[in-house]
C-alpha cells in the first residue's frame, strides 16, 4: 500500500469528545484518497473546556478545515469570524473551514439527515414530527425539518428551556411550522408520537455507557406506521432501533446522515463531490 502523506499534504479533522468510534476519518480519507486530494483526516478528541485552545492550535497548523461535533457545536460560534446564514439561525456548527486567516462556520447536520430520509423514502412534509434532544445535532435536524416543510415539531428534552430555546427559534424564522417545547416524560413522549409521522432520536443515549438505555422502553408503544431514527450509529443497532424492529417500524441509524452530512463538508472544503457510492461500499456494505 502506497503511502500518500507527503511533506504537501494538508490537515483535515474532526473535533468533540468521544471520538473513537468515529467513521468520519475513514469515509474522508477513503474520499480523498479515490479523487487523489493531498489532504489527511485525523480525529482530534477534544474535551469541553479546551475548545479554544485547539482552535489555536488548528490555526498554527493552517488546517484547510474541520467537522465539529459534540459537546462543541454550540460553543464554537463565538469563536468564528463568520458564519453562514443557515448556521446562524440554527445556532449550531458542525463544519469550519479556515480560510485566508478566517474560521467560517456552516451546519451540513440538518441538510445530510433530510437526504437520508429521503433515501429511505420518507414523506415528512406537511406531517408532525417528534424529536428528543436539546443540543446542536437537535437544532439543525428540527431546523432543517422545519424549513423543509414539516408540518408540525414537538421537541422533548431533559432541559426543557434548550428545547424552549430551539422552538423558539423555529417559530421565529418558520412561522408555518407548527412547534412546541415539552419536558422529557416517557408517558408524554408516548402520547405525543401516535399520531406522528416520525420520531428522531437526536440524544447520545445508546451509546456506550447507556448502551442499554432507550427513550422508549418497549416496542408496545411504537405505532406500526412509525419511521424511528437515531442520529447514532455506534453501535450499529442502538436499543431504540432494536425496539423499532420489534415494533414493525421502519427505522434507521444516523450512518446515512452521517455520510450525506460529510458529502456536504466535503464539498465545502473541496469544490469537488464526494464519490458516495464508493464510500456507501466501504461503510454501509462492510
Amino acid at each position: 500500500m502506497t503511502n500518500r502523506i507527503q511533506g504537501t499534504t494538508k490537515l483535515m479533522g474532526l473535533i468533540g469528545y468521544p471520538l473513537k468510534h468515529s467513521k468520519s476519518p475513514h469515509m474522508h480519507n477513503t474520499a480523498f484518497e479515490a479523487l487523489g486530494l493531498d489532504y489527511v483526516y485525523l480525529a482530534f478528541e477534544i474535551k469541553d473546556g479546551y475548545l479554544k485552545e485547539a482552535l489555536d492550535a488548528l490555526k498554527i497548523l493552517n488546517v484547510e478545515g474541520f467537522n465539529v461535533t459534540m459537546p462543541h457545536k454550540t460553543k464554537i460560534i463565538e469563536y468564528l469570524d463568520e458564519i453562514a446564514p443557515d448556521a446562524k439561525i440554527i445556532g449550531a456548527v458542525n463544519t469550519v473551514k479556515y480560510e485566508e486567516g478566517r474560521l467560517i462556520g456552516y451546519n451540513t447536520d440538518g441538510r445530510g439527515f433530510v437526504k437520508s430520509l429521503e433515501e429511505k423514502g420518507v414523506e415528512f412534509k406537511g406531517e408532525k414530527i417528534v424529536l428528543v434532544g436539546g443540543g446542536g445535532a437537535a437544532r439543525a435536524v428540527a431546523s432543517q425539518l422545519a424549513f423543509e416543510g414539516a408540518g408540525e415539531i414537538v421537541l422533548f428534552n431533559r432541559t426543557l428551556s434548550k428545547a424552549e430555546e430551539i422552538v423558539g427559534n423555529i417559530n421565529k424564522n418558520v412561522p408555518d411550522c407548527e412547534s412546541r417545547a415539552l419536558e422529557l416524560n416517557e408517558s408524554l413522549l408516548i402520547e405525543e408520537i401516535q399520531d406522528a409521522k416520525l420520531l428522531v432520536d437526536c440524544t447520545s443515549l445508546g451509546m456506550k455507557d447507556t448502551i442499554d438505555q432507550s427513550i422508549i422502553s418497549s416496542p408496545d408503544y411504537l405505532p406500526k406506521d412509525l419511521f424511528v431514527a437515531d442520529i447514532v450509529y455506534g453501535p450499529y443497532k442502538t436499543k431504540l432501533l432494536k425496539i423499532a424492529e420489534e415494533a414493525g417500524c421502519r427505522y434507521m441509524n444516523g450512518l446515512m446522515m452521517m455520510i450525506w452530512q460529510g458529502a456536504i463538508a466535503f464539498k465545502i472544503w473541496t469544490g469537488k463531490d464526494m464519490p458516495i457510492k464508493l464510500i456507501k461500499e466501504e461503510i454501509l456494505d462492510k
